[in-house]
């Protein structure tokens, strides 16, 4: 008796880590770590498969071109570009798709932003600099609530320039044995908040 109890123990802790690792290894955390060791390992194709880079990209341009109070991080006319940027957003879409296949297969933000721009010098690697610079470092997963084929996952960064730190919420939705990032749902957040950091930065410095 006592060794079936033994052996049901040993038999519950295998099937318990079994269903853990396999539980980790198809989550929306990891796919976000394949995600990033695509980058590294310089991989368009494996890094598509993690995220919906024309899903991402286009969502951050509607998110853009509706914050006019950022307009002016991006080019010194900012503001008076809002009109035009609303209708070439189709375009920005398809330049930011470019400006990040290129920089995932170069690594290079320099070979990223001599992609074309189709006006002024509006770039989303450019704007991705301001909120997280080569100074900033990743702190790790702040949260992930997964509800159904959807999960929503936090993503931790320092903000040096403003001692401070944020965080990107990811959407992600669940694809079978992997999980796919379609938006950063917090973009207009962020770039309120960076706005707003910035200028109390600009008018601490006078």
């Amino acid at each position: 008796m006592k060794k079936m109890i033994i052996a049901l123990l040993l038999l519950g802790i295998a099937v318990g880590g079994y269903l853990y690792y396999r539980h980790i290894s198809t989550g929306p955390e990891y796919s976000l770590m394949q995600a990033a060791k695509a980058v590294h390992d310089r991989d368009p194709a494996a890094f598509e498969r993690y995220v919906d880079v024309s899903s991402v990209t286009s969502s951050l341009v509607d998110d853009i071109t509706e914050q006019g109070s950022v307009l002016g991080m991006l080019n010194p006319g900012g503001f008076a570009l809002k009109g035009a940027l609303r209708l070439l957003k189709p375009q920005l879409a398809q330049a930011a798709r470019q400006e990040v296949q290129r920089y995932v297969e170069t690594g290079s933000v320099e070979a990223a932003a001599s992609v074309p721009k189709p006006i002024g010098n509006v770039s989303l690697l450019g704007l991705a600099g301001k909120v997280v610079s080569k100074d900033s470092q990743f702190k790790g997963i702040k949260y992930t609530k997964e509800e159904g084929e959807q999960a929503l996952v936090g993503l931790e960064f320092t903000q040096p320039r403003y001692d401070t730190t944020l965080v990107l919420e990811v959407k992600m939705l669940n694809k079978g044995d992997y999980w796919q990032a379609t938006e950063i749902t917090n973009t207009a957040a962020i770039l309120q908040h960076v706005t707003r950091m910035e200028k109390q930065h600009l008018l601490g410095g006078q």
